[in-house]
């Protein structure tokens, strides 16, 4: 098999067999699939070979032999489907399958998941790999919980020295009426928000406060605690973050919004707002939006990629919002498009995203 050099010296073998996860039992799991589309379109086979995993809306996992073209469309369920399943057991990374009677095993390397949202990007598939030791490709179980909750988040982040909104946390709706003086403390307009979503699944901007009780009741639908946080006064600014013990940062974007918030429609329809890549900032000002990123992305111990969300005020404060470990990926998501600021294509992106999994779990091995 031929060999190639990953950074330090590490040898990885050139001809891998990746798992691309897919789907997902999770709100998003039609962002999924448009993201998994993407990387397969992008993905290099010379160096990788493809194993599919898709996994319903009701969290079946199928071992899926169709054509890939059936993802996007979301009718891969209707054939080439087979129940599999991730082995548990250290050694060699397999996927059991289960074609009638008989039982196969498709050996692979690396677990690629392309999964947003609940129990794909919250660090359950992450850690039962860490369990199985399966490279996997992104962030670890660690910081794919810290980065799903976002009350955790904001408090490592804050004690990094960055801003971040003032908020207050329900752990159930009954906490209202006790916590309405703190929440009316906040002025308005404010979020209302799920502390475990993403895609912005739950999140209301209420600028009325006989509307709080209905924003309350509609973030309880998607999660057990509920955080009310202030407004920042400027807009929403994003950066891309690769690497591992060395990260290294995209260009930054900017979301023009003509009204309301950057909601799950906005998101991916841009009706009425618009992204700007790069941002509409002064280079200085760029400068250290990307270096807020990173220490952002080090501060929650994140390997592989994300893309952090910030604020950039009017007085030129960089705020943290959030932080997505597995953003959306398709050719023209934002993440792409910060690498492709500097000099990145969405090929190469993949092939990196792969090596540095393959690195972060096998350099030391291999060197020995």
């Amino acid at each position: 098999m031929r060999t190639g050099i990953l950074q330090k010296g590490c040898v990885y073998a050139m001809k891998k067999r990746i798992l691309l996860a897919f789907g997902g039992c999770s709100t998003e799991y039609e962002v999924s699939l448009t993201s998994a589309s993407a990387v397969l379109a992008a993905m290099d086979r010379s160096r990788y070979d493809i194993l599919l995993l898709g996994i319903s809306k009701e969290g079946q996992a199928f071992y899926f032999t169709g054509k890939e073209e059936k993802i996007a469309e979301n009718t891969w369920q209707e054939a080439d489907c087979f129940p599999a399943t991730v082995s548990m057991s250290r050694g060699k990374p397999c996927l059991w399958v289960e074609r009638g009677e008989r039982l196969e095993k498709q050996d692979f390397d690396i677990l690629f998941p392309v999964l947003h949202g609940k129990n794909g990007e919250d660090g359950s598939l992450q850690g039962l790999c860490e369990m199985a030791g399966i490279p996997v490709a992104g962030c670890g179980m660690e910081s794919s919980v810290i980065g799903m909750d976002k009350v955790l988040a904001h408090t490592l982040v804050a004690l990094a020295g960055i801003r971040v909104p003032k908020s207050v946390v329900l752990r159930e709706f009954s906490e209202y009426g006790h916590k309405r003086g703190e929440i009316e403390a906040l002025g308005l307009p404010v979020f209302v928000k799920p502390v475990r979503a993403g895609s912005s699944f739950g999140i209301s901007r209420v600028v009325r406060a006989e509307d709080m009780e209905k924003a309350l009741r509609e973030a309880f639908r998607h999660d057990a605690q509920v955080v009310v946080e202030e407004a920042i006064e400027g807009f929403e600014v994003g950066c891309a973050v690769m690497g591992n013990a060395e990260p290294f940062a995209g260009r930054v974007d900017e979301i023009e919004l003509s009204q309301g918030f950057f909601d799950y429609e906005e998101k991916y329809t841009l009706k009425t707002s618009a992204i700007h890549m790069p941002a509409r900032v002064a280079a200085e000002d760029e400068e250290r939006i990307r270096k807020s990123a990173v220490t952002i992305y080090q501060t929650l111990g994140c390997r592989g990629f994300t893309r952090v969300d910030m604020f950039f005020t009017k007085e030129k404060e960089i705020v943290f919002n959030e932080i997505n470990t597995i953003p959306g990926f398709t050719a023209h998501s934002r993440f792409p498009s910060m690498m492709r600021g500097v000099g990145m294509e969405f090929t190469e992106v993949i092939n990196r995203i792969l090596e540095l999994a393959w690195e972060e779990q096998n350099c030391g091995r291999e060197q020995e």
